[in-house]
């Protein structure tokens, strides 16, 4: 596994891929990680997967072709649902900073659909980055070192600690 700081350079510095390219063929299926969300230069947010989810449980989670972790993670906040996802109320949000009077209408009446609103702007602003690690544990003391500022570009706008 690569060291802390090559992955912290790759969490600020590495491949950016937008959401509206998902699905990401590259994203392991079975892997615990962090990743960092971006709206253009701007660092958004900070999440991980697999906190609970041990060496084993992940090779065992490999050996019978299960989609978990990381891979589950981000394709959760491309599709812009809502099911407990923290991400996606926060981004709630900045959707609804950017929305007209007449759009809000049209959401409070029906004629427009806001989670449509989210996937679009989630798919048309929004990029990420991520790695991994070697088990939950691993994921969640990494973000929470974004979160309190590890990366150059400093802490995140959404979530930070």
């Amino acid at each position: 596994m690569p060291s802390p700081q090559k992955r912290l350079a790759e969490l600020e510095r590495g491949r950016l891929r937008r959401f509206s390219d998902w699905s990401n063929t590259d994203c392991p299926h079975v892997a615990a990680g962090v990743y960092t969300i971006w709206r253009g230069s701007q660092f958004l947010y900070v999440g991980m997967s697999s906190r609970g989810l041990t060496r084993q449980r992940l090779e065992t989670s490999r050996n019978l072709a299960r989609t978990v972790g990381l891979w589950s993670r981000l394709d959760a906040h491309a599709s812009g649902h809502r099911n407990g996802d923290r991400f996606r109320v926060y981004v709630d949000f900045l959707v609804l900073e950017g929305l007209s009077t007449d759009q809000i209408d049209g959401v409070a009446g029906g004629e427009l659909r806001f989670d449509a609103l989210v996937r679009e702007f989630i798919g048309s602003e929004l990029a990420y980055r991520y790695v991994t690690t070697e088990d939950g544990e691993s994921a969640f003391a990494l973000e929470q070192d974004v979160r309190r500022g590890a990366l150059g570009c400093g802490r995140p706008h959404i979530n930070p600690l």
